[in-house]
Formats: C-alpha cells, sequence, structure tokens
C-alpha cells in the first residue's frame, strides 16, 4: 500500500538515499532540507526515479524553532495524513555551535527539533502511523544543563548526549501516548555509514549507506515494527537491543523530556 512518508535531512546522505529506496517502491516521499536550491535539485533527481509518484519539497532550517512550526504547518496544510515520520536531520560537526536561541545548536537540531515537529505532527499522524527517529550507538549521559543553553561540550560529547537524549524522549513519548499515537522508535541505522557527517567527521568513507537505508526503510513500512513503540533498534547488532542504560529508567526519561517543554514553552 503506497504511504506518505516526510524525511528531514533528505537531500544527501542517508536521508536521500532512503528517499530514493522509498520512491523506487512507490511510495510518496516529502523531502526536507535546509537549502531551497539544492532541495530543487534533488526534488528533480528523485522524480526521474518513478514517473508514479511525485516528491514535495519543504525547506526549513531545524536550528529555527519557528522554522520548525512552519515545516509542520506547511505539512498540515498539504495532508490531512502522513503514514510515517523519519527524523533523520542531525549535526556533528558544525562551525557555530551555538544557535541563534542560544542553545547548543547540537541538541537543538538533533534532539528538540525533531520532538517539536512530532508533537505539531501527532494529529496527522494518527494511531496507525509510525515516527522513526535516528538515533546512534553513541550514548552518553545527558547534561541537563547543557541541554538548555549554550555549552563546550565537544562535538564527540555533544552529539552522544543528544542521541540518547532523543532515545529517552522517544521512549518516554511513546509510553505516555500507548495506543492513542503512533508507534515511535529509536534507531541506530549502523555505525560508521559513509554519510557526509561520518566522513567530514572521522575521515573515512565509511560503511555502504544501504545498510542503514534497509533498516530504514523496514522500519517504515514492515510488519516488524508495527508492535514496536519505546523499543530501540541497533542494527549493529541487526535486533531490537537495550540502549543506554539511561533510556532504561522512566524517571531518567520524564527528567528530559520535561526539560525540552521547558526550552520549548520558554521560545
Amino acid at each position: 500500500m503506497k504511504k506518505t512518508i516526510l524525511i528531514t535531512g533528505s537531500t544527501d546522505g542517508i536521508g536521500k538515499a532512503t528517499a530514493e529506496a522509498l520512491i523506487d517502491q512507490g511510495h510518496r516521499v516529502l523531502i526536507h532540507g535546509r537549502n531551497q536550491n539544492k532541495l530543487n535539485t534533488v526534488k528533480a533527481e528523485l522524480n526521474k526515479r518513478n514517473a508514479s509518484t511525485d516528491v514535495e519539497s519543504y525547506a526549513a532550517d531545524l536550528s529555527d524553532f519557528a522554522a520548525v512550526e512552519q515545516l509542520a504547518s506547511a505539512v498540515l496544510n498539504k495532508h490531512q495524513r502522513i503514514d510515517v515520520l523519519i527524523n533523520n536531520a542531525g549535526v556533528f560537526k558544525v562551525p557555530n555551535k551555538t544557535a541563534d536561541n542560544g542553545i547548543d545548536i547540537r541538541f537543538v537540531v538533533n534532539t528538540i527539533a525533531p520532538y517539536l515537529l512530532t508533537l505539531k505532527l501527532l494529529k496527522c499522524l494518527g494511531t496507525s502511523g509510525r515516527v522513526i527517529n535516528l538515533s546512534s550507538a553513541a550514548q552518553a549521559p545527558v547534561n541537563i544543563a547543557a541541554l538548555g543553553e549554550a555549552n563546550h561540550l565537544s562535538d564527540d560529547q555533544a552529539y552522544a548526549q543528544s542521541k540518547l537524549a532523543l532515545t529517552m524522549w522517544s521512549r518516554h513519548l511513546a509510553n505516555k501516548l500507548n495506543k492513542q499515537g503512533p508507534v515511535i522508535i529509536a534507531v541506530n541505522p549502523a555505525s560508521f555509514l559513509g554519510s557526509n557527517m561520518v566522513k567530514e567527521a572521522y575521515g573515512t568513507q565509511g560503511k555502504d549507506l544501504k545498510i542503514g537505508v534497509d533498516i530504514l526503510v523496514r522500519a517504515s513500512i514492515s510488519d516488524d515494527f508495527a508492535s514496536a513503540s519505546g523499543l530501540y533498534f541497533d542494527n549493529d547488532k541487526g535486533a531490537f537491543s537495550d540502549p543506554h542504560p539511561d533510556a532504561l529508567n522512566a524517571i531518567k526519561n520524564k527528567t528530559v523530556t520535561e526539560k525540552i517543554e521547558e526550552i520549548l514553552a520558554r521560545q
């Protein structure tokens, strides 16, 4: 059955490759990126892959919460329903580590923006939709203070904390919504895939992106993931697995999620 799938950060890397795979299967894909010109180029490329599908594009800077809300509104204006939201967009090395709102941009883009976008799209995801959050094997205990302000965390520290925080709110929101909301799953698509992020961060070509693409497609449409809300899939192991122990602590998950809500409330 043809599904409507929104993928953030889908103008290159694993996001674009996942869009290609889903389009090849006949699904309607909504792509997102920061640069409108790049979006136009990618949209034209993707539309050539399958004449039966029409790719839509949405430009938004996810370091800006107002832009995230505008992205959600633009999607809602066109679609009463989307089947899958893949929160793929993320940053590692950045020239400016502080967003305009004074918060560490790694947490803004990797953790808080996906939460806000998910909340805004809940009504069109319904109870049969899915939210796939790209986590990572790199997970480290979250410094709650650092989550809500500018800080001096290294790239590795900020990335690992932001990905654990993403995994924690995924579990908390899934348990809170239960069967009254979409399936929410955190997925480590595999370590050191050959994305631009990995190439820039570690100077390595990385592993075949298809490894990550395959699991994201499965997580989006396979029945194997239909009842996996709140779980973490580790593609390094090829199975559902326990994330960092902090994400198994309901109180810590609640604390992280409440901090995110506090940050959003003061914007």
